[in-house]
């Protein structure tokens, strides 16, 4: 809540999401933001694509949306338990597809222009770092999202 309080003001006034856990996005909602977006921003626990559809998600065409930042696979034992209740009723495969790089050539495929993704397991709080500077990035300095990445990988 911090981080998009400081960074209201740059480019972020015709921002629209759900933030906090007071409930899940419904599917629909999900397509809503995906397809109506020209960024679209993921910070959440577990994996992205467990939070959606895969058969949904691959039938969607939403080339508007330049840019995804997933910034998932945060763990705690709540959402351990949670993903793997879900996962149970899950084909391997399905699992698979659920992946990093399986989540980031699926919505390559949808028409999505750049992916920035974590590849592992992380927490809340490296997650935040890696939002903030983000952030400053993108919105502060005006950098493209490759120049953003470079800064992120040192």
């Amino acid at each position: 809540q911090e981080i998009l309080e400081k960074y209201h003001d740059l480019f972020t006034v015709q921002w629209e999401g759900v933030i906090g856990d007071m409930c899940a996005p419904s599917q629909a909602e999900w397509e809503q933001l995906l397809t109506n977006c020209s960024a679209f921003l993921f910070y959440g626990m577990e994996r992205f694509m467990s939070h959606v559809l895969l058969n949904w998600l691959v039938a969607m065409n939403i080339p508007k949306c330049r840019l995804v930042i997933l910034l998932d696979l945060v763990r705690s034992q709540q959402s351990h338990q949670r993903i793997a209740n879900s996962d149970l009723h899950k084909s391997c495969l399905h699992i698979a597809l659920e992946r990093p790089t399986e989540t980031a050539m699926l919505l390559s495929l949808t028409g999505v222009g750049s992916i920035v993704a974590t590849q592992w397991y992380t927490n809340l709080e490296e997650n935040a770092e890696r939002l903030e500077t983000l952030f400053e990035n993108l919105l502060s300095f005006g950098r493209t999202t490759g120049q953003t990445i470079h800064v992120l990988q040192k």
